[in-house]
C-alpha cells in the first residue's frame, strides 16, 4: 500500500515536471502562437478520441452540455494563447510568474460562480500578490508586453478551472476535454479564416523539430497529462495535488535559468517579486485547506 501511495505521488510530480516542461516547448517552438495552439487542441483531441474508442467510453451529451463545454474550450484556447505569446513577448520566467498570479484573480472569481461571500484573507492575500506583480513589472519595463499577456493568461486559466470545476460534478473529465478540445480546435479554425492568415501550404509547413515538439506537446503535455491526472486525483487529496501544482512556475523558471540561462537571468527584484506570489499562492491552498478541515470537524 505505501508503495502505491509513493507511485501516486510520484506521478503528481510528474505532471506538475511536465506543466513546467510546456513552457520550455513553448520556447522551443517557432511557429506563432495561434498556430501552435490550433496544432495543440488538434492533435491533442484526436488522440482523447483514439483513447475514448479504446477504452469504449460513452461521450453521448446534451446540447447545453455541448455549449457549455465550447465555451471553456474556448477559453482554455485563449488561456494557451496568451501563456505562449507571453513566452514570444518576454520569456518562460515572466510567462511562469505572471501566471502564477491565478490565485489571485481565484479570489475574486470563485465567489461570483460560487455565489459566497469575499473572504478577508483572500483580499490581503490578494494585495500581497499585487505587491509582486508591482515589483516585477517595475524591474521589467522592458518585458511590459509579456507581462500582461501574462496576466491575460492567468486570468483565463482561473477561469477555465472554476467553470471546469462546476463540469467535473456531473461528467467524465476526459469527455469534457475531448469536447473542449474539438470546441477550441473549430473556434481558432474560424478566428485563422477571417484573419489573414490561411490554412495555405505554409501553415502546414515546419521544420521536423517543430513537428517533434509540438507533439511532444499535444500528447505527453496534454492529452496525457489531462487523463493521467484525473487518475491520480482519485488516491491524493485536491489540497495536495493544488498545492504541488503551484510548484509549476518554480519548476519552469528553473529550467528555464538551466536551459536558457542568456535569456531567462532576471534581476534581483524579479525574483523577489516571483518568490512573493509563490509563497502567497502557496499560503493560500494552506490556509484554504485548514479552514476546510476546521469546518468539517465542528459540523
Amino acid at each position: 500500500m505505501p508503495n502505491a501511495k509513493l507511485k501516486h505521488y510520484l506521478q503528481l510530480h510528474l505532471l506538475v515536471f511536465i506543466a513546467g516542461f510546456t513552457a520550455i516547448l513553448g520556447e522551443l517552438i517557432t511557429i506563432g502562437s495561434l498556430e501552435l495552439v490550433w496544432y495543440r487542441m488538434a492533435i491533442a483531441g484526436v488522440l482523447m478520441f483514439i483513447y475514448i474508442k479504446i477504452i469504449k467510453l460513452n461521450i453521448k451529451i446534451t446540447t447545453k452540455a455541448f455549449l457549455q463545454f465550447s465555451a471553456a474550450g474556448i477559453i482554455i484556447a485563449l488561456h494557451w494563447i496568451t501563456f505562449f505569446e507571453a513566452i514570444n513577448q518576454a520569456n518562460i520566467s515572466i510567462a511562469l510568474a505572471m501566471f502564477s498570479s491565478g490565485a489571485f484573480f481565484a479570489s475574486f472569481i470563485e465567489p461570483i460562480f460560487f455565489k459566497r461571500r469575499l473572504l478577508a484573507y483572500e483580499i490581503m492575500f490578494g494585495l500581497i500578490v499585487i505587491l509582486g506583480v508591482f515589483l516585477i513589472t517595475s524591474s521589467e519595463m522592458g518585458y511590459i508586453n509579456g507581462i500582461i499577456l501574462g496576466l491575460s493568461s492567468a486570468l483565463f486559466s482561473t477561469l477555465f478551472a472554476v467553470i471546469n470545476g462546476r463540469f467535473i460534478e456531473r461528467y467524465s473529465a476526459t469527455v469534457i476535454s475531448f469536447y473542449e478540445f474539438i470546441s477550441g480546435v473549430v473556434f481558432l479554425t474560424i478566428f485563422i479564416l477571417a484573419t489573414e492568415k490561411k490554412f495555405n501550404a505554409e501553415f502546414f509547413t515546419m521544420s521536423n523539430s517543430d513537428w517533434v515538439y509540438i507533439f511532444v506537446l499535444a500528447s505527453v503535455c496534454t492529452a496525457y497529462a489531462f487523463i493521467v491526472a484525473v487518475k491520480v486525483m482519485r488516491y491524493i487529496s485536491p489540497f495536495t495535488v493544488i498545492l504541488s501544482y503551484n510548484l509549476e512556475p518554480i519548476y519552469g523558471i528553473a529550467l528555464a535559468l538551466v536551459l536558457f540561462p542568456e535569456t531567462e537571468k532576471m534581476s534581483s527584484q524579479f525574483y523577489i517579486g516571483a518568490i512573493l506570489i509563490l509563497l502567497t499562492v502557496l499560503f493560500d491552498a494552506i490556509f484554504k485547506n485548514y479552514k476546510r478541515r476546521k469546518t468539517k470537524q465542528s459540523a
